[in-house]
């Protein structure tokens, strides 16, 4: 079941024309968000943030907007059934959104932490990392080699061997009783989970610096975690870095401190 050009459809299958350039060259812009309550108006779903992120690629990329109610429409519809919704905008505006499940065993991941590897080729390297668009080629082949390594997540690099964030989320270090992320410059996407952490972490009075990951800036880490919208705050507990595996504390105590931004009381 999905929704795509203003119609709920009840197949796998979509069809679109060979001449479609989000089929040739993968020209769309998504994101990907997870539904509260069931509900798009729960502040933890973030809905204007989202369609407010798709705007953003739009204006940049010269493209016409959607239909911004028929968008709110297909949302409604398919929330009755998914928890996590897909939203893609092509550039003749229309609009497909698909739905999924959560992983079936998420509690356990941000519970006792999972094992990531560290892209280390120039082949990992995503191209227009600020947006989210169809070509996330490389993203996608950083997890498949992850996941043929027996991890769950792939640790994206530049140039200088210094992370940047996950093939799907943005990364978050603690020291020295103080958060670290990497800046918000061009070269990651900018989650907006991890906005909305920032902004939250800055109200509890909780230090954070954004900063490049260096190799020694990493070794002295006392705990990791990744956040998107879908899985919320996942530790790692082991790392595959080149020749050398690292180890951190998924139980770590620097890990509420995130988490609990997720247990706050809400106006459903």
């Amino acid at each position: 079941m999905f929704w795509y050009d203003g119609k709920l459809i009840e197949n796998t299958q979509i069809s679109l024309e060979i001449t479609n350039p989000g089929l040739i060259y993968g020209a769309n812009v998504f994101t990907t968000l997870r539904i509260y309550n069931s509900s798009l108006a729960h502040p933890l779903t973030h809905w204007q943030q989202h369609c407010d992120r798709l705007k953003k690629s739009l204006i940049q990329f010269d493209w016409p907007f959607p239909d911004w109610q028929e968008m709110t429409d297909g949302a409604e519809q398919l929330l009755k059934y998914y928890p996590i919704l897909r939203i893609v905008v092509f550039p003749d505006h229309k609009i497909w959104i698909t739905g999924r499940f959560l992983p079936e065993d998420l509690a356990l991941r941000q519970q006792e932490g999972i094992i990531g590897w560290v892209a280390d080729s120039p082949l990992f390297k995503r191209s227009l990392a600020d947006h989210k668009t169809g070509n996330y080629l490389t993203a996608w082949l950083a997890l498949q080699k992850a996941q043929k390594q027996g991890a769950k997540e792939a640790i994206l690099m530049n140039d200088h061997n210094h992370w940047l964030e996950t093939s799907t989320g943005n990364l978050w270090g603690w020291k020295d009783n103080c958060f670290w992320t990497t800046p918000d410059n061009g070269a990651i996407l900018p989650g907006i989970t991890r906005s909305q952490l920032l902004q939250y972490l800055q109200q509890q009075e909780i230090e954070v610096k954004q900063d490049y990951w260096s190799p020694d800036l990493i070794q002295s880490f006392e705990s990791i975690a990744y956040s998107n919208c879908g899985v919320e705050i996942i530790p790692f507990f082991k790392i595959l870095n080149q020749s050398q595996t690292l180890e951190f504390n998924p139980h770590h105590p620097s890990l509420n401190l995130l988490k609990n931004y997720f247990q706050q009381p809400k106006i459903p």
